[in-house]
């Protein structure tokens, strides 16, 4: 996602992410009890190393309520307007999805500027990610024993 944001801020795409918790809190990244340990966990994201977040980076309150207001999934990722209209809404967070709704909606504008008349609508698409089990197992790992172990117990 870093790389993508990257590629599209020249043509006024901008990109945030927001912090809300931990999907699987362990022993190094426990669950959430104060907005300093929230802020100290969301600093440790952006400095990962090989993974770090370069993208600016909300922090939700301590009790989720934007993660809440916008359907609390847990990688979930929304693209807006420059008017705050949402015209994208993905339960996963998948590159290759959000790139295409960004060439898309991009597309509209310059069709926009050409004159044509267009009128929205909502469709709704099932799309495909990649399952990097890899990354997923790195992230719990990073996270601490408790975190695979729970993983472990809940999926297998």
């Amino acid at each position: 996602m870093n790389a993508l944001a990257e590629r599209y801020a020249d043509r006024g795409v901008g990109s945030i992410f927001l912090y809300t918790h931990e999907a699987h809190p362990g022993e190094h990244y426990p669950h959430l009890t104060s907005m300093e340990q929230k802020f100290r966990h969301a600093r440790a994201l952006r400095d990962a190393p090989g993974v770090g977040v370069t993208r600016p980076i909300l922090v939700d309150a301590l009790d989720g309520a934007c993660h809440r207001a916008y359907g609390s999934m847990p990688n979930m990722s929304w693209i807006f307007t420059q008017s705050g209209v949402p015209v994208y809404k993905a339960d996963w967070t998948d590159v290759h999805s959000i790139e295409y709704a960004i060439e898309y909606f991009l597309g509209v504008i310059e069709r926009r500027r050409s004159g044509e008349r267009v009128a929205p609508f909502w469709v709704e698409r099932l799309d495909y990610r990649i399952q990097d089990r890899a990354a997923l197992h790195k992230g719990l790992e990073r996270n601490g024993p408790k975190a695979v172990r729970e993983y472990r117990a809940a999926f297998g």
